[in-house]
């Protein structure tokens, strides 16, 4: 078993920083959360942790909120009974169900199964909860499809559910890329899957490009997707909190994108652009 460091943050104002601060956890290789009354405790492991990345996060210099934090080893734990305990289905309108293996069919639900290790955070409810209420919308049949930090790879999953022609999943880091690998067997569809950031598209066009990642990553790639993405064709973005979107905006005002289409859920968004 991997040794793993448990961090104790405690957070004022909690909300939304707590979900803030989660995403940005993830992002440095910080794996699991359990949210507290006061702030959230989080989980690396050891040999993956760098204080001076933890430090340098963006939340950290947002004189908004106020953010201090402990640290101490964690005894040799059994994670994949940790996340069974803490990980719940995700319920998108009534009309999709993501669930693990072990959890309840519900009839008349169009399910995602996933087996979600240590790769679905709970910071990242709202924000899938939003991409998939934003692609029910969304006409995928026979579309080339590209999943950018695809996690579990639950976006593509879905789109290759719903018609979707050759869809491809990236992600930066190992563990998602055979996490994404063993959901696509599970859910029973054929993904394209690799390691690696938006510098693998090289010459490859798609009709949909989905990101759920975060502000500083998007604002980043966003020239990237564009310039992959087919006249015509869609992008669709979330990991956004709601002051992040002007921001988001004007980059892709930049790159010629038009909002299609805006959603908010607590304090997240996602925003639908069309390239025209």
């Amino acid at each position: 078993m991997q040794n793993y460091l448990e961090f104790n943050f405690k957070i004022s104002p909690l909300q939304p920083w707590n979900e803030i601060l989660m995403a940005e956890l993830i992002e440095i290789g910080f794996d699991s959360f359990t949210e507290e009354i006061d702030g959230i405790l989080g989980y690396i492991q050891t040999d993956l942790f760098h204080e001076d990345q933890l430090k340098a996060l963006p939340v950290f210099e947002n004189e908004n909120v106020k953010i201090e934090y402990s640290y101490e080893e964690m005894p040799n734990i059994n994670w994949n009974e940790e996340w069974e305990k803490n990980f719940s289905p995700i319920n998108i309108d009534d009309k999709v169900l993501i669930r693990a293996e072990f959890h309840e069919s519900v009839p008349g639900m169009h399910e995602i199964i996933i087996q979600p290790k240590m790769s679905f955070g709970t910071g990242h409810h709202p924000t899938t909860h939003l991409m998939i209420q934003q692609m029910m919308d969304i006409d995928f049949r026979e579309k080339k499809v590209l999943d950018m930090g695809c996690g579990t790879s639950v976006l593509a999953i879905y789109a290759k559910q719903q018609g979707a022609g050759e869809t491809k999943a990236i992600d930066i880091d190992e563990w998602s890329v055979e996490n994404s690998k063993e959901n696509a067997v599970r859910n029973n569809v054929e993904l394209d899957i690799e390691q690696g950031t938006a510098e693998n598209l090289g010459n490859e066009n798609f009709d949909i490009i989905l990101a759920n990642i975060n502000r500083n990553i998007l604002i980043s790639d966003i020239p990237a997707y564009v310039s992959v993405l087919n006249k015509g064709g869609k992008l669709l973005l979330s990991g956004l909190c709601f002051f992040d979107v002007d921001d988001i905006l004007e980059v892709c005002k930049e790159c010629g994108l038009q909002l299609e289409k805006q959603l908010q859920r607590e304090e997240w968004v996602s925003l639908l652009l069309v390239k025209p």
